[in-house]
């Protein structure tokens, strides 16, 4: 069945930009800037701007982004606490820099219990890993608080919340350092990969700089470490940078989606809408998630019916066998993987659309 509804629709965007999109190819093919030029320092300079960071670093992926911080700040034999409702690589960076991770369950609104945290804390921790789940930004405050009274690093997994903010301040601007993703379905996507790191400490700045270009600063002659090849591509630099001038009034696209999405589907079966936020919170929306205790037969009807959906991690990453994370007691992890599902949600997504994934809904319910 064609889809009535996509979860994310990409060729849209393009045909609404057209004009700008194949101007910054014709930009990039025309000048042959392909590799750390000056659209990659215009595109990091507005991310630490915007952010409120003194630096901005592109990578490859969100995924190097973790991966390149873990390996800066932690050691073989050091614990580091995080989540298990996230991506892998969160704790993918943890194992691949030869740290643990030590996983304590979220809340209900998908992220980090900040009240679960000390009690994880041993002589071996040495950092946290607190992750800004579906553009809602975690509890930043405790979780500086704690780190501050046991001295350890946080790394911010901002991969879904670029935009969003605590008590006024961005998510990524809070700990040691914070991450994003720019793969195309994230709040600000390119075509293909890409990531960020985000830091005020100039030391760990130019050890990521070096990391990310073999070893590499200011001279390709002259080797600070060994490193990897984990650039964010000027191409895709000139493309985010080209979407940044739009970034803001998509954010309110999709806080005014959200907002149809809550009337609607409110007191609806027995679904619990997307956690809505107190004043503390700006949420940015990458996802809108509803919960059910029927949610795969929810997904099929919605699938037949044309709609495209998303279930994250319905096999949390603590029980993937192959991990080795079993030993971890996560129960809200758990009824949180078996319940959630993600609505479509994309800025040039219509009400009509919005209102015909709620009618959807409403149908779906209305025959149990």
């Amino acid at each position: 069945m064609a889809c009535k509804v996509r979860f994310v629709n990409y060729p849209r965007q393009y045909q609404m930009l057209k004009k700008e999109f194949d101007g910054v190819w014709e930009k990039i093919m025309s000048g042959g800037d392909f590799i750390l030029r000056q659209d990659l320092e215009d595109f990091e300079k507005r991310i630490a701007e915007y952010v409120g960071t003194k630096h901005a670093i592109g990578v490859n992926t969100g995924t190097d982004a973790l991966y390149l911080l873990a390996q800066a700040l932690f050691k073989p034999g050091d614990e580091v606490i995080t989540v298990a409702h996230t991506f892998v690589a969160t704790v993918g960076s943890i194992v691949q820099c030869g740290a643990t991770p030590v996983l304590i369950d979220v809340k209900d609104d998908f992220n980090m219990d900040v009240d679960q945290i000390e009690k994880a804390i041993t002589k071996k921790t040495k950092g946290i890993i607190p992750v800004h789940l579906n553009g809602h930004a975690c509890q930043m405050d405790k979780i500086m608080e704690i780190a501050k009274k046991y001295n350890l690093q946080v790394i911010e997994d901002a991969a879904q919340a670029l935009g969003a903010k605590f008590k006024g301040k961005r998510c990524a601007s809070f700990g040691d350092a914070g991450i994003f993703s720019f793969y195309p379905a994230k709040l600000l996507g390119t075509a293909g990969d890409g990531g960020m790191i985000c830091t005020n400490d100039d030391a760990l700045a130019r050890k990521i700089r070096a990391f990310r270009d073999n070893g590499r600063v200011e001279s390709v002659e002259v080797m600070e470490c060994f490193g990897w090849c984990t650039r964010l591509d000027n191409l895709h630099a000139a493309i985010l940078n080209m979407k940044m001038n739009y970034f803001d009034k998509w954010v309110e696209r999709r806080r005014e989606i959200a907002k149809i999405y809550d009337k609607g589907l409110t007191g609806v079966g027995d679904i619990l809408i997307h956690p809505v936020s107190g004043p503390d919170y700006f949420d940015a929306y990458q996802n809108y998630v509803i919960r059910t205790k029927i949610r795969n037969e929810l997904v099929k009807y919605l699938k037949d019916n044309g709609i495209e959906v998303l279930v994250s991690w319905p096999t949390p990453i603590h029980k993937q066998k192959a991990l080795g994370l079993s030993n971890f007691n996560l129960p809200k992890t758990e009824q949180i993987s078996a319940e959630v599902l993600s609505l479509p949600m994309y800025p040039e997504l219509t009400n009509e659309e919005v209102e015909i994934v709620i009618d959807s809904i409403k149908n779906f319910f209305s025959k149990k």
